[in-house]
């Protein structure tokens, strides 16, 4: 009977993420013939606290970063806990994952990431329903996420760029998911063009965003405005920005340490940082703008700043809902960052989402610098109606996946289709 099929089989394989690193690929067979499959990403700059892989640290295969470990954890204490369990009982299906990965032969966050989106698609193919409505539940009506390109990457992204790891393209102005991925990329296309007449390279980093040497890091702010502008579109008004600092990457002896400036900043110092930014800059989005050590820092921020941009945790959060409930309870930041293998499961992300829903927090499901092409995010993001999603640069095929995905999502909707605004009063434009 279709939605109660159960599992009858579980597979695994190890293939290569977009930084050419092994990654885990996991299948599932289905009691009524369905198949499914769904692949691991694996972040560069990653929370001290979010789920750990699991690799092979064989020196000699890969460097040390093989995942055939996580392969036959996949086909062994996986599969024969699975089988014969309905793929239509998620839950219970994730708290099994949960419970093997916190057991004494950990099977690694990114065997229980695959295994458990390979199960909820199979499971929604069982029920003849697309993905992302599966994951919606029927509670919510599908909504096409705003999104955030990010088109000149530093920090962990690019080591020769920027001290801060992600500077993004916000359209803003957008009425369609489609018309903001043509802005975007139109964006993209006019920051190369810019770099390009300023003789800087256009080398691109992990995420596919561009990668200059630069002496200072607001000059990437006033590079996005030319960029915006030579598009042919009004800065803050079309197409605003995000930033993701990756601050935990800087914070070492209790400061900030911005090498390429040289120069050392207090949690204080960095507060009236982001404030004079966001003064002076279209920014509607702050991702990690603090140490995920440095709650205090994150409190002073939010106080100062909550009120008047999107501060968006990360690092601090993992997607666990413990912490992130404890972060919801101090009033640390206004929104959370949603990666499903920084938990290791995607009950556990919703419960996670479903708290940030309670206390008015925004999302943004976000990909990770080693991603694939698998594109359960996409999906994601519209049946859960986060309104937000960050998939790297409006290049790279890995990247690109997740955004035609959303694309075919919208046409397969039609009329049905909503999009997203999350940012109506916008920042203002470079004074």
């Amino acid at each position: 009977m279709a939605g109660k099929a159960t599992i009858t089989d579980v597979a695994a394989r190890q293939v290569l993420d977009s930084r050419g690193n092994p990654t885990l690929a996991v299948r599932v067979w289905l009691s009524d013939g369905v198949t499914a499959e769904a692949y691991a990403p694996s972040g560069a700059s990653t929370g001290t606290r979010e789920a750990v892989e699991l690799r092979d640290r064989d020196m000699a295969v890969f460097r040390g970063k093989g995942v055939l470990k996580a392969v036959a954890m996949a086909k062994g204490a996986v599969r024969s806990r699975l089988l014969g369990m309905e793929a239509r009982h998620l839950a219970a299906v994730d708290a099994v994952l949960a419970e093997l990965d916190q057991g004494p032969e950990p099977v690694g966050a990114n065997t229980t990431t695959a295994t458990s989106l390979a199960v909820a698609r199979a499971a929604a193919e069982s029920e003849h329903l697309p993905f992302y409505k599966f994951l919606g539940g029927g509670e919510r009506a599908p909504l096409l996420p705003m999104p955030q390109f990010n088109v000149l990457n530093g920090g962990a992204h690019a080591k020769d760029g920027t001290d801060f790891q992600e500077y993004m393209f916000v359209p803003v102005g957008a009425t369609s998911f489609a018309q903001a991925l043509r802005m975007g990329a139109e964006c993209f296309h006019a920051l190369r063009d810019v770099l390009a007449g300023r003789g800087l390279p256009t080398s691109q980093g992990d995420e596919g965003g561009f990668a200059p040497p630069l002496a200072h890091n607001e000059d990437a702010l006033e590079l996005l405005c030319r960029a915006v502008e030579q598009a042919g579109y009004a800065c803050g008004e079309d197409v605003a920005f995000a930033l993701d600092p990756a601050a935990s990457e800087l914070w070492r002896d209790g400061a900030y340490h911005l090498e390429r400036e040289g120069v050392t900043y207090s949690s204080a110092q960095m507060v009236d940082l982001w404030e004079r930014w966001i003064g002076s800059y279209p920014i509607v989005s702050l991702e990690d703008g603090m140490a995920e050590q440095d709650w205090d820092g994150w409190r002073q921020l939010t106080e100062r700043l909550g009120s008047r941009v999107q501060l968006v945790g990360d690092d601090i959060f993992v997607t666990n809902p413990t912490i992130f409930q404890e972060g919801v309870d101090k009033g640390i930041a206004n929104a959370l960052l949603v990666k499903v293998n920084q938990i290791g499961t995607l009950s556990e992300t919703l419960q996670a989402m479903q708290i940030a829903r309670r206390a008015s927090y925004g999302l943004v499901i976000s990909h990770r610098s080693g991603e694939t092409e698998d594109t359960s995010i996409a999906d994601l993001a519209v049946g859960t109606a986060a309104g937000q999603i960050k998939s790297g640069a409006p290049s790279r095929s890995e990247r690109v996946a997740k955004y035609n995905r959303l694309l075919a999502i919208e046409e397969e909707l039609g009329a049905e289709a909503s999009f997203s605004r999350p940012f109506l009063a916008v920042a203002p434009a470079q004074a």
